[in-house]
């Protein structure tokens, strides 16, 4: 059920940039990480990389990700921390990246997000769409970090 967070996300911010006609944001959704993603973010100046959370959090966590962040990778997936990891060692390129934990409360097999996690997913989507106007803000805060 709330494992769609992610996909859900995705797809109502593409919707959002589409209708305000906002440039420059790409969205991709997939099920999992893959080592190929390294490359793909190579070039971006900001990531969010976004999933559904089995975290003890209340609503919602966007925090930055940087190559020790649980760095791991099997022949199904990549952690985000290895795919910025990739990303620096290979094409020598650090963007960004960010991890925006949406919390879930049901994992079974079925269509749907619960009414809970919908509540998180708004929160989410009305505290990142001021930042996606103004993606600068995300980029400092992030270099000032490192």
């Amino acid at each position: 059920m709330d494992d769609g967070l992610g996909p859900s996300f995705v797809e109502r911010l593409e919707e959002w940039v589409s209708d305000e006609g906002i440039e420059g944001i790409e969205f991709e959704s997939n099920y999992q990480l893959n080592i190929e993603d390294a490359e793909a973010i190579r070039d971006k100046d900001l990531v969010i990389f976004a999933d559904a959370s089995t975290e003890d959090i209340s609503d919602f966590m966007l925090k930055p990700v940087d190559e020790t962040a649980k760095v791991a990778f099997t022949t199904h997936s990549a952690s985000p921390g290895y795919i910025v990891k990739l990303c620096r060692e290979i094409f020598q390129s650090t963007p960004a990246v960010y991890i925006l934990h949406l919390k879930g409360y049901q994992w079974d097999f079925r269509e749907g997000i619960t009414s809970a996690a919908r509540e998180n997913l708004e929160k989410a989507i009305s505290m990142i769409k001021p930042l996606l106007k103004k993606p600068e803000e995300l980029i400092r805060a992030f270099k000032d970090k490192s």
